[in-house]
C-alpha cells in the first residue's frame, strides 16, 4: 500500500512538470520556421502571412467550429537537426494537431520522417526542393509552396527557345541542385552549356562568374545566365563583370522585394515568379494587400503570400472536417482539395499532395516609383499549362 501511495505521488509530481495538454476546445498548430539564420527574411514574411491568413480565413475569430486556433512558433535557425527535434517536440509535447513550415529545403528534408513517425501532417511552406514531394515524400506531407519543377517549368516558358545557350548559377544544396535539375528537365529547345554551384554563403561571385563567362562568351546566338538563389549574397553582382560586352543576359525567377532592387538594373529581363503583389486579381489577394498596407505601410511580399496560402489551406480543411483533427480525416479531406489563395485557386494533387498553382511569366520594368525592378505580367502560366512531373514512389 505504502509503495502504491508513493507511485501515485510520483505520478502527480510528474504531472506538475508535464507539458500542458491541448484543450478539447482548441486546435494547436505548430509553425516551425527560420526566425533567425540565413533565411530569416523569408521566415518572418511567412509568419506574418500565416497569422494574417488565419485571421482572414476565420473572419477574424481565430476559431473553427468553436475551436480556438493556437499557433505555437518555433525557430529552426535553418538547422536540419534542430528542425527535426522541434517538430518531434511539437507533435509529442505541445500536442500539435498538425505543423506548418519550414523555410529551408534542407530542414524540410530532415523533418519529413518525423511527420511519418508521429503520423501527423506537415504542411510544407515555403521549402521548394522537388524531393520533398518527390523521392523523400510520405503521405503525411502536403505542400502549399511551389516546388522546383513549378519554378523551373515556368522559367523555361520564358527562356526555352531554339538558339539560346544557358548556363546556370545556383547554391550547392538541395534547393539549388533540385532547381537546376528540374530546369534542365524542363528545357527542350535551348541548350544548357554549364552548371555552376557555389556555397550557400557566397558573397564574392568573381571566380564563379568568370567560369560562366568563359563557357558562354564565344557561343553564337542568345546567351543567358539563369540564377536560382536564396537568402543572403547578391549573385547579380556578376553583372559588374561587364556581361554586356559578351552579350550575356541574366535571367531569374521572382524573389523578395529587397532582393529585386538589383533587378532594376536589368529592364527587359524575363523570368517567371511565384508571386508579386501587383499581379493576381482576386478578392483574397486584394484583402491581403489591403491588410498588409494597413498594418505595415508596405505591400505584402513573396513569402507573405505563401504563409497566407498555408493558412487558407489549413482553415479550409478544418472547416470541411468540422474541426476534426484526426490525421486520416485530414488526409482524406485534403487530397484533391481546392482552396482559395492570394494567387487564385490551388488544388492539392492526390498523388503527391503538391499544390498545383499558377506561375507568372514577367518582364522587368524600371519604374522610378518603386525601389525594385517591377515584374510586369507577360502571361499567367496556369496549372493546366504546366506538366509537373510526379516524382514520388507512391
Amino acid at each position: 500500500m505504502h509503495r502504491r501511495h508513493l507511485v501515485a505521488l510520483a505520478a502527480i509530481a510528474a504531472l506538475g512538470t508535464a507539458p500542458v495538454w491541448a484543450q478539447s476546445n482548441e486546435i494547436r498548430i505548430a509553425h516551425i520556421y527560420s526566425k533567425t539564420g540565413p533565411l530569416e527574411a523569408y521566415g518572418k514574411q511567412t509568419q506574418t502571412g500565416f497569422l494574417m491568413g488565419l485571421n482572414y480565413a476565420t473572419g477574424g475569430t481565430m476559431a473553427v467550429n468553436g475551436k480556438k486556433l493556437v499557433v505555437i512558433e518555433k525557430d529552426d535557425q535553418g538547422k536540419p537537426d534542430l528542425g527535426k527535434s522541434l517538430l518531434a517536440a511539437a507533435y509529442a509535447d505541445d500536442k500539435a494537431a498538425l505543423a506548418v513550415g519550414p523555410t529551408s529545403s534542407g530542414v524540410a528534408l530532415a523533418m519529413l520522417p518525423v511527420a511519418e513517425e508521429y503520423k501527423k501532417i506537415l504542411l510544407v511552406e515555403p521549402a521548394v526542393a522537388d524531393s520533398i514531394t518527390g523521392d523523400k515524400w510520405n503521405k503525411y506531407i502536403f505542400r502549399t509552396g511551389r516546388n522546383s519543377s513549378q519554378d523551373a517549368i515556368s522559367n523555361a516558358v520564358a527562356l526555352d527557345k531554339p538558339g539560346v545557350n544557358i548556363a546556370t548559377l545556383a547554391q550547392d544544396y538541395a534547393f539549388g541542385r533540385d532547381g537546376v535539375k528540374a530546369f534542365k528537365d524542363a528545357v527542350k529547345k535551348a541548350k544548357i552549356v554549364h552548371e555552376e554551384y557555389l556555397p550557400q554563403n557566397t558573397t564574392d561571385f568573381t571566380a564563379g562568374a568568370q567560369r560562366l563567362i568563359d563557357k558562354l562568351k564565344d557561343l553564337p546566338g542568345r546567351k543567358v545566365i539563369w540564377i536560382v538563389w536564396a537568402g543572403a549574397g547578391n549573385p547579380f553582382k556578376i553583372a559588374d563583370l561587364d556581361l554586356k560586352r559578351y552579350n550575356i543576359e541574366i535571367a531569374t525567377g521572382g524573389n523578395i522585394l529587397p532582393a529585386m532592387a538589383s533587378y532594376k538594373q536589368f529592364p527587359g529581363m524575363e523570368g517567371a515568379t511565384y508571386y508579386y503583389f501587383g499581379i493576381p486579381k482576386n478578392p483574397v489577394n486584394e484583402a491581403m494587400v489591403a491588410a498588409h498596407y494597413k498594418e505595415f505601410k508596405t505591400p505584402p511580399d513573396f513569402f507573405t503570400a505563401g504563409g497566407f496560402t498555408a493558412a487558407m489551406a489549413v482553415v479550409t480543411a478544418l472547416k470541411k472536417t468540422g474541426g476534426d483533427t484526426s490525421t486520416n480525416k485530414l488526409i482524406s479531406t485534403m487530397e484533391g482539395m481546392s482552396f482559395d489563395t492570394p494567387k487564385g485557386t490551388m488544388t492539392f494533387r492526390k498523388d503527391d499532395h503538391q499544390a498545383l498553382q499558377s506561375m507568372y511569366h514577367f518582364k522587368i520594368k524600371a519604374d522610378p516609383a518603386f525601389a525594385w525592378g517591377v515584374p510586369e505580367l507577360v502571361h499567367e502560366i496556369k496549372a493546366s499549362e504546366m506538366d509537373i512531373p510526379i516524382k514520388n514512389k507512391r
